[in-house]
């Protein structure tokens, strides 16, 4: 269920709310879109009346530090990048409670499809500036948090053939040719997937465990999902080979999974997947553990700015 937040003015020494602390900037130069579209989304931030301090963090696993280094300091942090970049500061908002603004400049951008986040770094900073917040949830594999997906099997594979380069000359139809250089590694393997104290086992080629609602550059977890339902949305893909699984596309843009027997699907707040040997689990297109994944939803655990 959504949940809107007002957000509370700052007030100055003055008891007015004329005076505010600045939002923590931090862009990911590397980015499709850049530094460039960074700049002028700060600008326009600055020009709806929020300050801005701008910070640099070369490398994303340092966003985390940044964040709390600067928590006494700003009132917001607004992350320019793709999913990758949002999901690197996860930790750091968790811990200093501070919302976060979204300027997607990355790729797929499904953090931000989800909650309606226009495209335009701009406009992105115009939604941030007018100060709607929502709280929404997030998953955690092994205690690692993310938004959108995490998943094992031929995710992990598509994120190990999508290269920056690639991403930032083809964009979203970089995730499409990933996807066939994928898909000549494709090969079923067994998993438990343990929910409720039920224990299933799978033959797939892939799991996922969706907490929003888009993954992968607009594929659809299920066309119910929300990111502040409280649940997590889990469908294995149970096909023998290329073909099946290329027939199930359409279903997988669109959520609709419940006419195809191939895909099984179940929801839960705690989820545990099993495998015989451990497989790498990739999570909003970051490798971060390994099997046995255990799986939970952190409700309302952060306010993000939204239209």
């Amino acid at each position: 269920m959504q949940q809107d937040i007002e957000e509370p003015a700052a007030a100055g020494a003055d008891g007015t709310a004329s005076q505010r602390l600045p939002a923590l900037l931090v862009v990911n130069r590397n980015s499709r879109r850049g530094a460039a579209a960074g700049e002028a989304a700060g600008a326009a931030l600055e020009a709806a009346g929020v300050p801005v301090r701008r910070e640099n963090c070369e490398d994303a696993r340092g966003l985390p530090d940044l964040i709390r280094a600067m928590a006494d300091r700003v009132d917001r942090v607004v992350i320019g990048g793709g999913d990758g970049s949002m999901n690197a500061a996860a930790p750091g908002l968790l811990e200093t409670g501070l919302p976060l603004g979204v300027l997607p400049l990355g790729t797929a951008n499904d953090l931000a499809r989800t909650l309606g986040i226009p495209a335009d770094p701009e406009a992105a900073a115009a939604v941030i500036a007018a100060g709607r917040l929502r709280a929404i949830d997030l998953g955690e594999v092994n205690g690692h948090p993310y938004f959108n997906v995490a998943s094992v099997g031929f995710g992990v594979d598509l994120t190990r053939a999508l290269t920056r380069d690639s991403k930032r000359s083809f964009g979203v139809l970089g995730y499409a040719i990933a996807g066939f250089r994928a898909l000549s590694r494709l090969r079923p393997f067994s998993a438990e997937i343990l929910s409720g104290g039920e224990r299933r086992v799978s033959r797939t080629v892939h799991v996922a465990v969706g907490n929003g609602r888009h993954y992968g550059g607009g594929m659809t977890v299920s066309e119910d999902a929300e990111i502040d339902d409280g649940r997590l949305d889990v469908y294995s893909l149970e096909v023998a080979g290329v073909w099946q699984l290329l027939k199930l596309l359409p279903a997988l843009r669109s959520g609709r999974h419940q006419r195809w027997a191939e895909i099984r699907t179940l929801t839960g707040d705690a989820i545990e997947i099993r495998t015989r040997r451990r497989r790498a689990v990739n999570a909003d297109g970051e490798i971060v553990t390994r099997t046995p994944a255990c799986f939970r939803v952190l409700r309302g655990a952060l306010r993000v700015y939204v239209p």
